[in-house]
């Protein structure tokens, strides 16, 4: 009425003029409104959809990594970051190497409660998408994919849900066990078809990791709600409570003093150890919270600490949580994931002959533990089978002593050539077949036999590797794995230059990734390490990942001073929900696909991947179009950038669950 009463006022010659002009603008909007392609109107202006990418000018298509592709140097604009919580940041700039970014861990996030958590606004900005279960199924559906209805995973007795990682709590295959002996359940047993499609809650009150390095020291409780360790290992320092916090204070079961100066003790009884120089890369077993592999990084070492998912409950966690490198294993019947002669020193652990197989031809193992310092008679036998043991495998004592706290250790070397093992009285333990073709170690039951360091003809082949950080781009050949020497120079030099480029100009100032978050990167499809190694300067680690059936460049990736694992992609991988901050797969899943349902894939990457961190794929824009509707079902921000790489974040959405925990 008002409208018409305003009309009133106007000249019988005016008054059609206006009618039209609003009847026009009225059905425009109407129009804009509920057509499905807005964009189609020529009076107004959209940005390119999330499919769209960010440059006119695409990176041409890349071959799988270890093939090496050139980077354009005209980089455009980058994308809009997404923040933490699911929002975008319009009008920001994404994260480059040179600029400072805010540390946005240092704030509070919003803590999820229960198990619900929340999607996080549904707006869209240039490049990026956000979606639900709806968008992301439609989107689906037009590439082709069935996207499930997402629930919370269902776990067995005794098992928080969490916690669940399917492979190491599958409660029912573990009941079918015939024999616990060898530590059995505590190995692998991945569900069999069909694979997990389920997703897994988090903790309530779950907040964003603190920021390394002051997680080195303290986490928030409430991300690992576990205070059994700190009751069982109150005397040996290894963790206490302290409020909302967790506190590492450094201590462990052989360093109550401090493992600072456990670390400096070991540098002066064995001063050729050289921590960071010539010592690069250490496997710790039985690490309890990681402090020793955590403080190692001091000096430029990197450590695997490895335990199993056992009664010392979440020790891996701990580690992960910190931001110092861990992986759930046990030498129970089957090989670790580690490729022959990888490691330059081992830190403790047992069963000898499987350590003796990852170690490094001229590494150290160092032993402290009560047979090395107590004289009981338990210790006394201990210690006489390990001195019969270490002789018998040919390996040397270097130095044995003791600090000002008594406390003892030995270190022993593992020989260079293969003349000790020929010149033995007692061919005890047999000596390894020769081996022939691929020898990957993965689900390969152990050796009950002494491997040799292979000598090529020359004599060569087990020299040392050259100090770090110049191993880093050097292809050292390690003639013990054959599969190593069928890479080149070339390529490996090719492949290396080629991911610092990339890295440099598209990672680092296209992706909205605030690369000062983040700590844990997991490389899905690593090749050489070529990756992790144009990230050496960020204050970060990289797990390598070797698919099992890929060529075996896991050896070349340890040479560099780096370090990784075989795995396999269709099954869960060995490490807690929650546990890395950036996940990278670069032209694996369209091969990965033909074994597993994509779904699957996503369900592994979601478990794995931190609230408000990020999943980058690199790979052909038909692989991209499959994924990106599968993360926006998930409630993931999406960015495509140079049709050839989908950025994701991973909001604090899952879907509703009454409990976390199945007694």
């Amino acid at each position: 009425m008002a409208i018409f009463s305003a009309l009133s006022f106007l000249s019988d010659r005016k008054r059609p003029i206006v009618v039209s002009v609003f009847l026009f603008l009225l059905l425009s909007s109407l129009f804009l409104l509920f057509s499905p392609a807005p964009a189609a109107l020529p009076f107004f202006s959209f940005p390119s959809s999330h499919l769209s990418s960010s440059s006119s000018s695409p990176i041409a298509a890349t071959p799988p990594p270890l093939t090496p592709v050139s980077v354009p140097a005209n980089a455009s604009s980058p994308e809009t970051p997404v923040d933490a919580s699911g929002g975008s940041n319009a009008g920001a700039t994404a994260p480059t190497r040179d600029a400072p970014q805010p540390d946005r861990s240092r704030s509070t996030p919003p803590a999820a409660v229960g198990v619900r958590g929340s999607a996080g606004t549904n707006g869209t900005s240039r490049g990026v998408s956000a979606g639900g279960d709806g968008a992301g199924a439609a989107a689906a559906a037009a590439a082709g994919v069935a996207v499930p209805s997402w629930e919370v995973c269902e776990v067995g007795k005794g098992v928080v849900a969490a916690d669940y990682i399917p492979c190491l709590d599958n409660v029912k295959a573990v009941k079918a066990l015939k024999s616990l002996r060898h530590m059995e359940h505590r190995e692998r047993h991945c569900p069999t078809a069909p694979r997990p499609r389920c997703l897994v809650p988090l903790p309530t009150g779950y907040r964003s990791p603190l920021p390394w390095p002051r997680s080195r020291d303290m986490i928030w409780y409430n991300n690992v709600p576990h205070p059994k360790l700190v009751e069982y290992k109150k005397d040996q320092n290894w963790v206490r409570k302290s409020g909302n916090y967790f506190v590492f204070p450094g201590g462990g079961t052989q360093f109550k003093a401090g493992v600072t100066k456990y670390i400096r003790f070991i540098q002066q009884i064995m001063p050729n150890i050289e921590w960071g120089t010539h010592t690069r890369t250490v496997l710790d077993v039985g690490c309890g919270v990681a402090s020793f592999g955590g403080y190692l990084l001091d000096r430029n070492v990197i450590t695997m600490s490895v335990a199993p998912k056992d009664e010392h409950e979440a020790q891996i966690q701990f580690a992960l949580e910190r931001g110092i490198p861990a992986l759930l294993a046990v030498i129970g019947t089957q090989k670790l994931p580690f490729p022959d002669n990888s490691f330059d020193v081992i830190h403790c652990g047992k069963p000898l002959l499987e350590l003796n197989r990852v170690l490094r031809p001229g590494g150290y193992y160092i032993w402290s533990a009560t047979p090395v310092y107590r004289r009981g008679k338990r210790d006394e036998d201990d210690w006489n089978a390990m001195v019969t043991l270490t002789k018998s495998i040919c390996w040397r004592t270097v130095v044995k002593s003791k600090d000002v706290n008594r406390i003892g250790v030995v270190i022993y070397q593992k020989p260079t050539s293969n003349s000790c093992y020929f010149e033995r009285k007692q061919n005890e333990p047999p000596l390894c077949p020769s081996r022939e073709g691929s020898h990957s170690p993965w689900y390969a039951p152990l050796d009950s036999c002494l491997l040799l360091p292979a000598v090529s003809s020359s004599g060569e082949g087990n020299s040392w590797p050259i100090s770090w950080p110049e191993r880093l781009n050097i292809k050292y050949s390690t003639i013990s794995d054959n599969a190593s020497t069928q890479f080149s120079q070339e390529k490996f030099d090719s492949d290396t230059k080629h991911w610092k480029d990339l890295v440099s100009e598209v990672y680092f100032n296209e992706f909205a990734v605030n690369w000062s978050t983040v700590r844990n990167v997991m490389d899905m499809n690593a090749g050489f390490g070529g990756f992790a190694a144009s990230l050496i300067h960020k204050p970060l680690w990289v797990m390598n990942v070797v698919p099992f059936d890929h060529p075996e460049a896991l050896p070349i990736i340890f040479n560099r001073g780096l370090i990784g694992v075989y795995h396999d992609w269709c099954e869960s991988f060995n490490t807690y929900p929650r546990t890395y901050d950036l996940v990278h797969m670069s032209y694996l899943l369209q091969g990965l696909t033909n074994r597993c349902d994509i779904i699957e894939v996503a369900a592994e990457i979601d478990r794995i991947l931190r609230p408000g961190k990020w999943f980058v794929l690199q790979d052909t824009e038909q692989v991209i179009r499959k994924m990106d509707p599968v993360l926006r079902s998930l409630h993931y921000r999406t960015a495509i950038v140079k049709q050839q790489f989908l950025v994701a974040t991973k909001g604090f959405w899952r879907p509703y669950s009454a409990g976390s925990e199945s007694r």
